[in-house]
């Protein structure tokens, strides 16, 4: 599944979507797929959040840090809340619909690049 994610760098192909595919593939339920693909972000988004607690410590973060800690709060409560819906609705739920807009939207970008 981890490896899977390499996929994810072509456009409109979701990283959760494709880990998703592989642990079913790999036979996991619907459910514990997604929830094991939602759960390989988390030790990245912490490590880019840790990362980045020196910026705001320091003078970058003069005059915003209240703003970036409600931010992050408000963002890990949305976080929570989407993962938590969408682990239940694939649980009951194809995937085909979610495929379909990736495709849809990874044509349309290749289009849109390709003309520009």
């Amino acid at each position: 599944m981890g490896s899977a994610q390499i996929l994810a760098l072509a456009p409109g192909i979701s990283r959760s979507g494709v880990t998703t595919s592989a642990g079913m593939t790999a036979g996991l339920t619907r459910e514990d797929a997604a929830r094991f693909s939602f759960l390989l972000a988390t030790p990245v988004i912490l490590a880019a959040g840790v990362l980045k607690i020196g910026d705001l410590a320091g003078p970058l973060g003069a005059g915003i840090r209240p703003q970036v800690i409600f931010g992050s709060v408000l963002s890990g409560v949305g976080a929570y809340v989407s993962v938590r819906f969408l682990t239940r609705y694939f649980a009951h739920r194809s995937l085909r619909p979610f495929g379909a807009y990736c495709m849809g939207a990874g044509a349309g970008c290749l289009i849109w690049f390709a003309i520009r």
